[in-house]
């Protein structure tokens, strides 16, 4: 039976698997693309490494029910090693109606790992915004 969400096999395939999770509204989907020594930086800065509290982010951005977009900018990949810039965005009107309007220029680390397949290992969603350490 074929994989629902195939993991990508080239570090430029991480972005269109990324949306296609995300947009599934699929968590387990989601933690499926993060290696389990992954990290996710939030938007005060903190560096979240528990993976119960990584769902957590994504699960409340997928409540939203609006659908996350996304144009990449660079891929450098340097071996198993590879650094993804992406301008990305949510925006609309949450299920309560209000405004919503999320985004940034991420700065992520992606790694291929011994089974060919490209996960995050940093997942700095505001990369590139000047934030004070939480």
């Amino acid at each position: 039976m074929p994989e629902s969400f195939p993991l990508p096999t080239e570090p430029e395939g991480v972005i269109p698997s990324l949306l296609e999770r995300f947009n599934s509204g699929k968590v387990e989907a989601m933690m499926a693309l993060y290696a389990p020594e992954a990290v996710f930086v939030a938007k005060d800065g903190r560096t979240i490494t528990d993976r119960t509290e990584i769902a957590a982010q994504f699960q409340r951005d997928m409540s939203l029910g609006l659908p996350l977009k996304a144009n990449v900018r660079d891929v450098c990949v340097g071996g198993d090693t590879a650094q993804v810039v992406v301008d990305w965005s949510i925006y609309g009107k949450d299920p309560g109606g209000e405004d919503v309007h999320l985004g940034g220029s991420a700065s992520d680390i992606v790694r291929r790992g011994a089974d060919g397949r490209w996960r995050y290992i940093i997942d700095n969603n505001q990369g590139t915004a000047v934030r004070q350490p939480a």
